[in-house]
This record gives C-alpha cells, structure tokens and sequence, in this order.
C-alpha cells in the first residue's frame, strides 16, 4: 500500500511540476527586420561584400588573361622564359588565393566586420530574453527561425514584440 501511495505521489508531484513549466518562443529574424541599427549594419557588410568581390573578380580576369596570353605565346618561348611566365601567374594565383581568404575566411576582414557590427545588436536581444524569461519565470524560450524546426506555434506564445519592447524599438 505504500508503495502504491508513494507512486502516486511521485506522479502527481512529476506532472504538477510539468504543468508548472512555462515555454515561449520569439523570431530572432523578425525581431532583427525591425531593429533599423541591424539593417544599416547588413547593408553596409553587403556593400563591403561586393566590394571584395568585384576586387576578387577583377583580380581573377587579370590572372585569366594572363594564362590566356601564356598560352597563345608558349609555342614561341624559350623554356627558360616559359617557366619564368608560369611562375609568374603561379604567384599571382597564389595572391589571389590568399586575398580570397583574408577577405571571406573564416576569421577574415568580412567575418570580423559582422562580429563588429551584429554580434552587439545579437547581445543586446539575448540580454532582453533573458530579462523577460527571467521576469516572466519562463522555462525555455526556443527562436523559431533559422534550423529549429517548431511545427506548430501558438502566436499567444510569441514574445517577439515583447522583446522589440525591451529594446525599445515599438
């Protein structure tokens, strides 16, 4: 008998502390859309963007007719000066290559211009859900955009606008 009673009660303090539990979620994209700091930031990373490439491009059709050039003229080199030309566009390939990941690497100045710009704008968002899930004695809070795969949201759930509040951007 009491292990009857001490099951039930272990279920019912399990589901009473379930119940208690409380989940949100927000729209990290739709937040950061109406923030116009993030905008400015984006369009200005976009311009930059293009910049290096049309560098990158520009660079690229100069090592292109160079090959080109090397090509139609290798029949009358002399070995010496044919090798001298291949080492020419080997360097300049080289350069290419190197610039290419200064610009869009991993750690490049592409990379670190968004750290710059957005990673603040993304502090300051995490900082206001955190505030309200903190206030708003919230469990989880899950961002529905990006890979989370939430198949069905509640719009009564979505603290979106809460979160723009915060910031105070509506």
């Amino acid at each position: 008998m009491k292990k009857i009673i001490l099951t039930l009660a272990v279920i019912f303090s399990i589901t009473v502390f379930a119940n208690a539990q409380k989940f949100a979620f927000i729209d990290s994209e739709y937040i950061m859309e109406n923030i116009p700091s993030f905008n400015a930031a984006q369009e200005q990373l976009n311009q930059l963007s293009s910049q290096y490439q049309k560098e990158l491009e520009s660079m690229h059709a100069e090592i292109e007719q160079m090959y080109q050039d090397f090509q139609a003229e290798s029949v009358l080199l002399s070995e010496d000066m044919k090798r001298k030309r291949e080492d020419v566009i080997i360097t300049k390939e080289k350069e290419y290559k190197t610039l290419q990941r200064k610009y869009f690497g991993p750690n490049g100045d592409l990379f670190k211009k968004r750290q710059g710009l957005i990673k603040p704008i993304q502090d300051d968002i995490f900082n206001a859900v955190q505030e309200i899930a903190t206030d708003g004695s919230y469990a989880v809070i899950f961002d529905k955009s990006g890979d989370a795969t939430l198949f069905f949201t509640n719009p009564r759930y979505d603290l979106s606008d809460q979160v723009l509040q915060k910031l105070g951007y509506k």
